[in-house]
């Protein structure tokens, strides 16, 4: 029984951090993609428990619920952004909608996300909706991974929202794949 060096401490700093209580302390506006292809400009007025309360750009307030939202950045990064965002249009196809449950979603166990993040890995991120984000992972906690996109353009995508990750070889880094093939322990972090 191993660990990957420096896991613990990593997951210790960093795992209860949400982006959102990030974007709320900003103050800045944010691009939000929600589900169902909406894309809005919004600052965060309160992180609730399961909603966020925004002032959508031009529109006012609304109330969101955080399953809804897929990835954002700031708003300032908007034009960089959207060009580097691609569509599987095979997943999109499959018109899939948010996960409630979290036994039943798409996902990533944290010993494979350290490695790449230190490998500095270049990854495809496929979310539900069919968006195809390609970059390097920066950081990551319990409810999203933050990935540099071509530029080092940051963009944080909810964990929730994935629907595979893979890298330039198409290896695939889900839980259920991992589970059997556990390539976290051919990484150099990896102490047995």
């Amino acid at each position: 029984m191993g660990h990957l060096k420096g896991l613990k401490e990593y997951l210790d700093e960093f795992y209860d951090k949400s982006i959102f209580d990030q974007v709320l302390a900003s103050k800045k506006p944010f691009e939000f993609h929600i589900h169902g292809h909406r894309v809005i400009r919004a600052e965060i007025l309160e992180n609730l428990t399961y909603d966020l309360k925004v002032a959508v750009e031009d529109q006012g307030q609304e109330e969101i619920p955080k399953i809804q939202v897929k990835l954002l950045y700031p708003a300032d990064l908007a034009d960089s952004v959207r060009p580097l965002i691609k569509i599987d249009e095979k997943t999109k196809s499959l018109q899939l909608e948010p996960i409630l449950s979290p036994h039943h979603r798409y996902f990533v166990k944290n010993k494979s996300l350290f490695p790449l993040m230190k490998e500095k890995q270049v990854l495809f991120f496929t979310l539900l909706e069919g968006e195809v984000i390609r970059g390097i992972i920066a950081g990551f906690s319990r409810y999203d991974i933050t990935v540099r996109l071509k530029g080092s353009v940051p963009v944080t995508i909810l964990r929730h929202s994935i629907y595979d990750l893979k890298n330039k070889k198409g290896r695939c880094f889900l839980k259920s794949f991992q589970e059997k093939r556990r390539d976290w322990e051919k990484s150099e972090l990896f102490v047995s």
